[in-house]
């Protein structure tokens, strides 16, 4: 992701449809609760640390240190918030991603987590967490967050240490599994993950004061989007300029039918997709 794409923002006060048109027009013109942990979980963690320790220890970092190092590079690339950096230096990413890639857990790279999807790159988790944490309705220890693909689970863990509330939805039930695995031993109170269409958000739960979709489509849905406060804000990838562009969008609901966009970076995400696999 550029470091310095540049923002374009549409007029507040339009309906969605208005304001996702003009930011087309605007691209085209730039050329459950976790349960304890049990012994099988315990023992892939002990594995995933050793493995971690035996590729950085001629190094002499231990994982502490590499997310330290992690940390300060995110910094040093734009991210600010002392919640975000501390949330991303709290989170073991190495916990996350498959035991022959632990050594590389924490390199600003995404990384394959099977079923075709990947592990966000480390700054594009912090720079989507800083995006959503300001100017939110409420404060953040109170706000409501809905994450749409929780993928292996990493997000959802970096937004639960910030967020009062958070749930993340999954269409792939082996994804939703493995993030409930990774995430059994971390004990996260304030997290729920549901198996389900995203695209559908959760009526039940909401209303929520921010979304992260971490897939890109061409549209929201009206269903989803109802389900934000106003106030809220929604962060997605949109497919909005040439074919395989895509746009990191925000998305502020200043009243009930009327939303502001603004453009941001330059981003590739999975495809978003309907229904549950």
């Amino acid at each position: 992701m550029p470091r310095s794409a540049p923002v374009k923002t549409a007029r507040a006060g339009k309906p969605l449809a208005t304001t996702v048109a003009i930011a087309k027009a605007a691209a085209a013109s730039d050329a459950k609760r976790p349960a304890v942990v049990g012994p099988r979980e315990k023992a892939e963690s002990d594995r995933r640390e050793r493995t971690l320790g035996s590729g950085h220890a001629r190094a002499g970092l231990t994982p502490e240190r590499m997310r330290e190092r992690m940390v300060e590079r995110l910094a040093a690339s734009g991210i600010r918030h002392p919640a975000v950096l501390a949330a991303m230096g709290s989170v073991p990413r190495h916990r996350f991603v498959d035991e022959g890639l632990a050594s590389r857990a924490y390199d600003d790279t995404a990384l394959p987590i099977g079923h075709a999807q990947t592990i966000s790159q480390p700054y594009v988790v912090g720079r989507m967490t800083e995006l959503v944490i300001a100017e939110l309705p409420v404060a953040p220890s109170a706000a409501r967050v809905l994450e749409i693909g929780t993928g292996c689970g990493y997000q959802a863990a970096v937004l639960a240490q910030v967020f009062g509330e958070v749930f993340s939805v999954e269409r792939i039930r082996g994804l939703h599994d493995r993030a409930r695995d990774n995430l059994r031993a971390l004990r996260i109170p304030n997290l729920r993950l549901v198996h389900g269409d995203g695209l559908l958000g959760l009526p039940d739960a909401a209303p929520f004061d921010a979304m992260l979709i971490a897939a890109a489509g061409d549209s929201l849905p009206d269903g989803l989007l109802d389900q934000l406060r106003v106030g809220g804000r929604v962060l997605a990838p949109l497919a909005i300029c040439r074919a395989g562009e895509q746009t990191l969008c925000l998305f502020v609901r200043v009243a009930h039918a009327q939303w502001s966009t603004t453009l941001l970076d330059a981003v590739r995400f999975v495809p978003l997709r309907p229904g549950t696999a």
